[in-house]
């Protein structure tokens, strides 16, 4: 999948990919940043795994032994919700004037014509989306040809696992922001990712590759091949996806961080969000807290 279609999934499914043969736990994307008195465990998130990821890397188990609470992109209640898939349809449904045909032109609207007719796809209701929605549409069935389940994705297993320990775990934004993001995608965006993503079916190895360096806890790999990327194609929609979100959900963490000791917190989001001078952690570091790398695996 490509990666911008890839990172606008991960706003409500997160990324995906290709799910290759392995051994032992992923080696985990995951932070500590503290205080005099108190922590906050920043954890990135694949959210869309198989069984073969479980059981989890004993650091993160620790992580969440020692939390009191956990916070999520959104709360479990509206993830799980199941008008979640229906208000992003809405979202996606062409409202404006003009046809979708007009708006895609010859060429692109050829490719998706193909792209349907293959895939028995019914070109009359894509019709009725926006590009974005197809795109991700697209992006959608060809990871379900992966192996991965979002009902596997670490933050839905973590969310089970508060819930059956009986943790609070929150949302640091709803749904409607994450749909404004993607429904605020300029025309010129919406073609571009709709083109990546016919460019991109059937063509597993990116995906692959980026899962195994999730896999492997390589920040910097997926610094380079996925952020950086996508923040020179992509340098409208990469700030909207990522910069500006990263920044709104900085002051809620350190809202954390000062409560009492002992009140320590898990924080479990993509893993773009973390990575690079963009990222919430050095965005953390920046501003006087203690951040390390939890990694037995690796060096900081």
């Amino acid at each position: 999948m490509n990666r911008a279609a890839g990172w606008c999934v991960a706003l409500l499914l997160l990324l995906a990919g290709a799910a290759p043969a392995h051994a032992g736990p992923p080696v985990p994307l995951l932070w500590k940043v503290s205080d005099a008195d108190n922590a906050v465990y920043l954890l990135g998130s694949f959210h869309l795994l198989s069984a073969e990821d479980y059981p989890l890397s004993p650091e993160v188990d620790a992580a969440f032994a020692d939390a009191e609470s956990l916070l999520f992109e959104l709360a479990p209640g509206e993830a799980g919700s199941p008008e979640l898939a229906a208000r992003l349809a809405q979202a996606g449904t062409r409202s404006g004037p003009g046809s979708l045909r007009e708006d895609l032109g010859p060429e692109l609207w050829a490719r998706l014509e193909r792209y349907a007719r293959a895939n028995q796809m019914s070109l009359e209701g894509l019709a009725r989306f926006e590009p974005w929605f197809i795109g991700l549409s697209i992006g959608m069935v060809e990871m379900g040809r992966s192996g991965l389940d979002p009902e596997l994705g670490l933050d839905r297993h973590l969310m089970g696992a508060a819930a059956r320990a009986g943790k609070p775990a929150a949302g640091l934004e709803r749904a409607e922001q994450q749909l404004a993001v993607l429904a605020g995608m300029a025309l010129e965006e919406q073609k571009q990712l709709l083109a990546e993503a016919l460019d991109e079916a059937g063509k597993p190895s990116q995906s692959r590759e980026l899962y195994k360096a999730w896999r492997a806890g390589d920040a910097q790999r997926l610094w380079q091949e996925m952020a950086v990327e996508m923040r020179r194609q992509y340098p409208a929609l990469y700030r909207r996806i990522n910069i500006e979100r990263n920044d709104a959900w900085v002051p809620q963490l350190e809202a954390r961080l000062a409560l009492g000791e002992g009140e320590d917190t898990l924080a479990v989001v993509g893993a773009l969000h973390l990575l690079g001078e963009d990222g919430v952690v050095e965005k953390l570091r920046a501003k006087g807290y203690r951040v390390e790398r939890i990694c037995t695996a690796c060096a900081d």
